[in-house]
């Protein structure tokens, strides 16, 4: 009886939670339909506040309450540690060198309103060969990207009722789906503020709750070194598996191995998760929708703060976790529960739906955009792009919610598979995002002699790599097994320098332009 009070408790303050982002949706529904505009990048009209909490919340998604900590939790401090050092330094230089250019450059480039707009008008394309590439890349890696947040709503309800995981994978799906329909650009901004908050709370409090309930900082850090590699830089723990399984011992402890050696290549290629953040659409127009460039230098303030505050908690909760529950979960996809664990552990059912209700925080801020991004690839770039140009602003916000719906179950199809892992399924997505898009976005915005067909050339070779290098190249392993983003990057960057140096310079206007954007930037400064 206890058991079915407590989670209805769970629930109660779960269903509060959702009514609240609900209302927020409802207040943008009207503001939402006005335009294409105010639907997909609300106008322009965010402050500084809600930019920077919607971009690292829409960011960071469920991956960072459960993902992560399952990292932590599996192999230890180095891997997860190294990841959290690549994405903090990449958001810093990400907010400090791209954010306010692209601001006025989309703005000067036809008032773009979407990245593959962006980059279109970026070169002046007649024929819109970059607008269908990078929408394409962008409907493909969202929609995985999607599934991953419909995974970790599976994984939360179904540890958390008992149901089964694909009849809750759904019902959270069909949330998102009818929120982001419903409110869309600003819906999903307004309410990524409180979401940021949420998280950052959640991770905190489960952080200093699972330190107390450990014995303190100094007895977590002793028993984590007593597991082989657990607690290094440059080692790695090695469980014990079969079939997938970690094994126990006759005591009732997991069984780990030989810790295993973290080189410095393996550290390189961790790093290279920073690399992402310059080709991130759900984060650029972010940058692009702050009402004034001005004010994102006091966004970057408030975006790095919370990064690296949210980013050590989760790890930190993954270690203790490991520490106070060491044979909860014996598989890798099992390991990413560990925060639901520890909140249903720590605090009164209530509470501890309040502090459960982060992760649906983090799942919703996320996959509204990824929708929502993905979705207006295919409205805004190749429908109005290049199909019927002369479609009206009806129509658009009208085929954008039809395929928001579509990608939606797409989605859905793919999160069904109950042993994802969520931090595989999202690092792919993140390479194929930070390998297609950022060089392009990088050299676009800071080098005046890069073309048309450079930017073509890049784009292809990273997104194209980001596959050939997972499937083919990586299981080869020894110097192979790095992660796919780093080559993806590099091999994109060439191939738009080679590109771009072998074809005709930009136009006269094309070059103006440029100057017209970087003297906005200095005056700035």
């Amino acid at each position: 009886m206890g058991m079915i009070v407590g989670r209805l408790q769970i629930l109660g303050a779960m269903t509060l939670y959702v009514g609240a982002v609900i209302a927020i949706g409802l207040y943008y529904a009207k503001r939402a339909s006005q335009s294409s505009d105010h639907y997909l990048i609300g106008g322009r009209s965010l402050g500084p506040w809600i930019t920077a909490m919607a971009a690292e919340a829409s960011d960071m998604s469920g991956w960072l309450l459960m993902g992560l900590p399952g990292v932590a939790y599996w192999f230890g401090l180095s891997d997860a540690l190294w990841t959290a050092i690549g994405l903090f330094i990449g958001t810093y230089l990400n907010w400090l060198f791209v954010a306010k250019r692209l601001r006025n450059y989309s703005y000067t480039a036809d008032n773009a309103i979407t990245i593959p707009d962006y980059l279109s008008n970026r070169f002046k394309e007649k024929n819109k060969v970059i607008l269908i590439i990078a929408a394409l890349f962008i409907l493909v890696f969202f929609t995985v990207y999607a599934a991953s947040c419909f995974v970790t709503v599976g994984k939360l309800f179904s540890t958390l009722f008992g149901i089964k995981y694909a009849y809750m994978m759904i019902a959270g799906a069909l949330f998102v789906v009818l929120y982001t329909f419903v409110g869309g650009f600003l819906a999903e901004s307004a309410s990524d503020f409180m979401q940021g908050i949420v998280m950052v709370f959640a991770l905190s409090v489960m952080a200093i709750a699972g330190t107390v309930s450990a014995g303190g900082i100094s007895a977590v850090i002793d028993n984590a070194k007593s597991i082989p590699g657990f607690f290094e830089f440059f080692g790695i723990a090695q469980p014990v598996v079969q079939d997938g399984v970690q094994q126990v011992g006759t005591n009732g402890s997991p069984l780990f191995g030989e810790a295993g050696t973290y080189g410095l290549l393996t550290v390189i290629s961790t790093l290279s998760w920073g690399l992402g953040y310059f080709g991130m659409p759900h984060v650029l127009i972010k940058f692009m929708a702050i009402r004034d460039s001005n004010e994102l230098g006091r966004s970057r303030r408030i975006a790095v703060v919370w990064c690296a505050i949210s980013l050590l908690a989760a790890i930190a909760i993954g270690i203790i976790g490991r520490v106070i529950f060491p044979s909860a979960f014996l598989t890798q996809s099992d390991s990413e529960k560990i925060f639901i664990l520890m909140s249903a552990e720590f605090f009164v059912p209530f509470l501890a739906g309040i502090v459960m209700a982060g992760i649906l925080a983090a799942t919703i801020s996320s996959s509204d955009s990824y929708l929502l991004m993905a979705a207006s690839a295919v409205s805004k770039n190749i429908y109005q792009g290049i199909i019927k140009k002369d479609a009206s602003d009806k129509t658009i916000l009208y085929l954008t919610r039809i395929v928001l719906v579509i990608i939606s179950a797409i989605a859905a199809i793919i999160a069904l598979d109950e042993d994802s892992i969520i931090f595989k399924v999202v690092s792919f997505a993140w390479a194929g995002f930070g390998a297609t898009f950022g060089p392009i976005m990088l050299f676009s915005l800071f080098w005046k002699r890069v073309t048309r067909s450079g930017a073509i050339a890049g784009m292809v070779t990273g997104g194209s790599m980001v596959f050939i290098w997972n499937l083919l190249i990586r299981p080869l392993g020894g110097v192979f097994d790095i992660y796919e983003l780093l080559p993806a990057f590099i091999l994109s960057c060439i191939a738009i320098v080679i590109v771009s140096l072998v074809s005709k310079e930009p136009s006269q206007e094309i070059q103006d332009e440029f100057e017209y954007v970087k003297s906005l930037q200095a005056k700035a400064e």
